[in-house]
């Protein structure tokens, strides 16, 4: 029973840890566009949920079966997640700062920058697959749907947080957004880790 709630204290946590680059994410789409409906909340939140579930299962997948490649992979993770993040990042602040010389519209995130921000903000958890590796494939399943409900919990607070900031800060939220997506990246790559 012990080592039950243990695995359990564990992977919630590591969702914590793994969501932190997410719920910045998800403030930064807050506060780009604080009119966004709950649907709307819930399709950004999901989205980098199910990313953080399949990268660990990915992750896993590929320690039992091509992991000498995996490793090789592994040195171009961060390389990614800021190029994804920058480019992203770069839209939102050329969008807020034109957005500051007229009238300020809310921007709406498309679906594809979202698919951006869901790989780039869960692309470290594919290293997780190294932590579960030896897990059972239940186990692993398991552990990786905890990190994505947490996730989840988390990015739907983050984008409250952002909504309610983005409603106050006006025109210049855009600019804000992109700023935090651009130093995000840089954390990720220069940071050595996540």
């Amino acid at each position: 029973m012990q080592r039950y709630f243990l695995f359990i204290c564990k992977s919630i946590l590591l969702g914590v840890g793994l969501a932190m680059d997410a719920f910045s994410v998800s403030m930064a789409n807050g506060l780009q566009n604080p009119g966004m409906s709950r649907k709307r909340m819930f399709t950004i939140a999901g989205t980098f949920a199910f990313f953080q579930f399949l990268m660990p299962v990915t992750g896993w997948i590929c320690v039992h079966t091509i992991s000498e490649r995996f490793t090789a992979f592994q040195k171009m993770i961060p390389w990614i997640a800021f190029l994804l993040l920058g480019f992203i990042g770069g839209k939102m602040l050329v969008e807020g700062i034109r957005g500051a010389e007229e009238v300020q519209e809310e921007i709406r995130l498309s679906h594809s920058e979202l698919l951006m921000q869901g790989i780039a903000t869960s692309i470290d958890a594919l290293s997780v697959g190294f932590t579960i590796a030896p897990y059972s494939t239940g186990e692993a399943l398991f552990a990786s749907a905890l990190i994505g409900v947490t996730t989840l919990i988390i990015c739907l607070a983050g984008i409250r947080i952002g909504r309610y900031f983005g409603m106050r800060l006006a025109g210049r939220a855009s600019i804000l957004g992109g700023v935090i997506l651009i130093l995000i990246g840089c954390k990720i790559l220069f940071g050595g880790g996540f």
